[in-house]
């Protein structure tokens, strides 16, 4: 593979790709029951209470939304990930948080 398609797809060099997703993509899918856009509401209700943090969103998130805590966890964690596989997801949330 030469240099110029490697540097096409950040993918093959350890970053996110930058190929479009399917709409049914199984990256997608809600984690524990949250999706991107209920991780985006999240993001935004935290920026509006001043939480800049990993364990005040959670609370946030189980006080404001119910939900549970680990489940959160898992479906911040997992988003990040996805995020870190590929552009869209991170384009997507972006565009969710309104940017």
């Amino acid at each position: 593979m030469g240099l110029f398609k490697k540097l096409s797809d950040p993918a093959l060099l350890g970053g996110p790709s930058n190929k479009s997703v399917a709409e049914d993509d199984p990256i997608w899918e809600p984690i524990n029951g949250i999706s991107l856009q209920d991780y985006a509401d999240l993001a935004r209700l935290s920026q509006t209470h001043g939480i800049t943090d990993e364990p005040g969103m959670i609370a946030l998130a189980q006080r404001e939304c119910g939900w549970d805590p680990a489940d959160t966890k898992a479906a911040m964690d997992g988003w990040v990930q996805r995020m870190g596989q590929s552009m869209a997801v991170g384009q997507r949330f972006r565009k969710l948080l309104g940017y």
